[in-house]
């Protein structure tokens, strides 16, 4: 077994001939503690996981969207090799976000430093998937058949509860990062997350947001200084 050591997760897989399934051995991966819910909280939570829109990405324009994707697609690659893979997992992380509330890149942030990525990361503590999503939630708030090393029903249920405990506190991200970690007060899985998504996935507003500048007939204007490259290039 070779051990992979990365600056925002520590991670070993074992591999497992039949599962597949790549252990977490780090600190920081997700531990959410049970708390009972109150009946109306319950019935909100296990409508926003039980929703079955098709996803798509929510940006104003074509334009946008491409940018954001090629932009992440890059920064992603060496985890991610398959484009198509990529895509489609970028694709539903920015829909599952934007749904709950979310920034993407936050959620890309918290990815990196739950589960490096790995789809099959499983904690010390029994957390699941991209997210590290703890099985309690399924019976809290899902169904039987929710599998949680399933894509969207991970980054689903990760971005449900990550929103839910932001209602929690406030809008108090730090706090709200302490919960999902399962260490509120303590500032050191807040602070990773804080650092990953800086560091590694937030973007510029005007990389995607601003898009080209336009002509009068709503034209991109291609003399304009932008500063973006054409969709595609």
């Amino acid at each position: 077994m070779q051990l992979t050591r990365k600056l925002f997760s520590r991670y070993f897989a074992l591999p497992l001939c039949m599962a597949g399934v790549l252990f977490a051995s780090g600190a920081y991966a997700g531990a959410q503690a049970y708390v009972p819910l109150s009946a109306s909280v319950r019935a909100v939570l296990q409508r926003s996981v039980s929703d079955q829109a098709t996803p798509k990405l929510a940006f104003a324009t074509q334009y946008e969207a491409d940018a954001w994707l090629k932009e992440m697609s890059r920064r992603l690659q060496k985890r991610i090799p398959d484009a198509e893979s990529r895509l489609d997992f970028l694709s539903t992380v920015h829909y599952e976000a934007t749904r709950a509330g979310l920034e993407a890149e936050l959620v890309l942030g918290l990815i990196e430093v739950e589960s490096g990525f790995k789809k099959y990361a499983v904690s010390r503590v029994g957390a699941r998937g991209y997210m590290q999503v703890m099985p309690f939630w399924v019976k809290e708030i899902g169904t039987a058949e929710h599998n949680l090393f399933h894509l969207r029903i991970n980054l689903r249920y990760g971005c449900t509860i990550l929103r839910h405990y932001l209602d929690m506190e406030k809008g108090n991200l730090f706090r709200a990062l302490g919960r999902y970690n399962g260490s509120l007060g303590r500032s050191e899985y807040p602070d990773l997350v804080r650092a990953a998504w800086h560091n590694n996935w937030a973007l510029p507003h005007r990389t995607v947001n601003s898009g080209p500048h336009r002509t009068a007939n709503g034209e991109p204007d291609r003399t304009a200084g932008s500063g973006h490259p054409a969709p595609g290039s």
